[in-house]
């Protein structure tokens, strides 16, 4: 799992296999979630509350870097990391 960020528990992670939409997925405390990058919304699995709000309060400051990942991922090309939540 390519890991783009970490912040507070959470693992952020792209996928160069992944299907569309665009989207990425969280990981905390052995619950998994995806969340698409246009939308900001919960598409699959589940995570806590406060913790799909931290993950989208990250995405939304990082939307431009989230799609700059994607478009590497749907290439095979290595992603950036993008700051964690501060």
């Amino acid at each position: 799992m390519p890991e783009i960020s970490r912040f507070l528990g959470i693992v952020i992670a792209m996928y160069h296999h992944d299907h569309p939409p665009p989207h990425f997925h969280a990981k905390y405390a052995g619950l998994r979630a995806a969340f698409s990058i246009a939308g900001l919304e919960l598409i699959q699995g589940e995570l806590p509350r406060r913790v799909t709000a931290t993950v989208l309060e990250w995405a939304f400051d990082h939307r431009e870097e989230l799609m700059e990942d994607w478009k590497l991922a749907v290439a095979k090309k290595p992603l950036r990391k993008i700051p964690p939540l501060v």
